[in-house]
């Protein structure tokens, strides 16, 4: 199935949803990333970064900074698409919320301060509702 590349259709069916759990970045070396139950991981010169399940991070002992919420745009936007993540992010920059973005073939992944989530949703809603009503 192909991806939205208008902007306007993105925006009016955005579809966040919250993935339920705490989540946690981590560095880690390449070689011990494989052995972690990741939920998605960046390889960097620096080492690969992998965000998995605050508490599997603690399981493993591993240090962390930063614990997020996890929300999806259910919309699919095409991997082409314009103007989609310059939107969101000035919605929640606006709101004074930090953004941690992870694209996937489908859809885009949102990670927030966890205990901001909620104003996340709401200003993703607002965004939304802002460009009319959802198409069906």
């Amino acid at each position: 199935m192909t991806g939205l590349t208008d902007l306007e259709e993105m925006l009016r069916t955005l579809g966040p949803e919250v993935r339920e759990g705490e989540f946690a970045y981590v560095s880690v070396p390449a070689e011990q990333a494989g052995s972690l139950p990741a939920e998605a991981l960046v390889r960097e010169a620096e080492g690969t970064t992998v965000v998995l399940r605050r508490q599997d991070a603690d399981a493993a002992g591993l240090p962390y900074d930063f614990v997020a919420g996890w929300i999806t745009l259910t919309v699919h936007s095409a991997l082409e698409a314009v103007g989609l993540t310059a939107a969101f992010a000035e919605a929640l920059g606006r709101a004074g919320i930090s953004c941690n973005v992870l694209a996937g073939f489908h859809h885009d992944h949102l990670l927030v301060p966890v205990g901001r989530v909620d104003d996340a949703v709401q200003a993703l809603w607002d965004l939304a509702a802002r460009h009319g009503p959802p198409l069906r």
